[in-house]
């Protein structure tokens, strides 16, 4: 059975206390906004495939390599997507298991303003940034 409790809204997640981070209201509020992308993504997926599938001939060569070029920034968007749902199946994940609003790699909270902006995100932007420079200066 559905929980009865509402949904609270970005601004009542805001205002909420530090220390009612990633409480119940909190993590239904996370939990409610990675059901609602994961769904836009699904659905958006679903349109690529229709849209790959009609019959699309063109005569002119110039017609025809401007639609395969659509079909590739098509496809590429839709891998992104296809991305993006593996980290929304993380992010889901991890909020059943109690870590989701904490960095993987020191422990300590996210942040919410973070959180709103990127649902999925498992690093402080501290840690993040850390990440990308070691990435840069090591290639990894």
């Amino acid at each position: 059975m559905a929980s009865k409790t509402k949904i609270p809204t970005e601004a009542e997640v805001l205002k909420m206390p530090k220390g009612e981070y990633m409480s119940a209201p909190q993590l239904k509020f996370f939990k409610g906004r990675l059901l609602e992308l994961q769904a836009q993504l699904v659905e958006n997926a679903g349109a690529t495939t229709e849209h790959l599938r009609e019959l699309s001939f063109a005569p002119d060569p110039a017609d025809r390599a401007t639609l395969e070029e659509e079909h590739a920034l098509e496809l590429r968007a839709r891998d992104r997507e296809r991305k993006l749902l593996k980290k929304i199946d993380g992010a889901l994940a991890r909020i059943e298991d109690g870590s989701y609003g904490y960095c993987e790699e020191t422990g300590e909270p996210i942040g919410l303003q973070r959180l709103m902006a990127r649902p999925t995100a498992t690093l402080t932007i501290e840690a993040q940034e850390r990440r990308e420079m070691k990435q840069k200066l090591y290639g990894e």
